[in-house]
């Protein structure tokens, strides 16, 4: 079975947020379009305490039950069947939807008998790129939709070289038609 697993919709990451992907809106419509080609939809949230050692590094975001933490309207959210907190503790920076804290993401997809995960969101050379590592790692065959995946951009460069190492890594690049 296939998946596709939403990393960090949330405000915070969109133009307007506290760290934003300048092409983070961009990819609502193309994450929209692809709701409907999975039979199972999982999406990945910042969720950080007020208090994480998080914040010494990045501005703060994507706290708990805020705003920022939401998913944006425009995202068809309610075609999610399952959402992964992840950074939930003032000790985790919480980059890759496998570290959940509220479900151990290997055993759920298991459980789903998922073989194939497709991955999308924010952000390329963060998140994103964690994510991918560790479903490579725990053996699954890994897709990235390229336009469905925007970047940060903190140094330049920064979004070619996430994508350069995600396919190194064995992650399949792929298109939205």
């Amino acid at each position: 079975m296939k998946a596709l697993l939403i990393v960090d919709l949330q405000n915070d990451f969109l133009p307007g947020g506290a760290l934003p992907a300048a092409k983070g809106r961009a990819i609502i419509p193309v994450v929209n379009a692809l709701l409907n080609q999975f039979d199972l939809v999982i999406a990945s949230k910042d969720w950080h305490p007020q208090d994480s050692i998080h914040f010494q590094k990045w501005p703060v975001h994507c706290l708990a039950n805020s705003d920022g933490a939401a998913f944006p309207e425009e995202l068809h959210h309610h075609k999610i069947e399952t959402v992964l907190l992840k950074g939930t503790r003032n000790s985790d920076d919480g980059y890759s939807a496998f570290e959940a804290t509220n479900l151990k993401l290997t055993n759920y997809l298991n459980e789903k008998q998922v073989d194939q995960l497709y991955i999308c969101g924010l952000t390329t050379e963060y998140c994103v790129k964690n994510t991918v590592f560790d479903a490579l790692k725990a053996g699954y065959q890994t897709f990235v939709v390229k336009e469905a995946v925007a970047a940060v951009n903190a140094q330049p460069g920064d979004e070619e070289k996430a994508w350069q190492e995600m396919q190194k890594a064995g992650a399949i690049i792929v298109h939205h038609s």
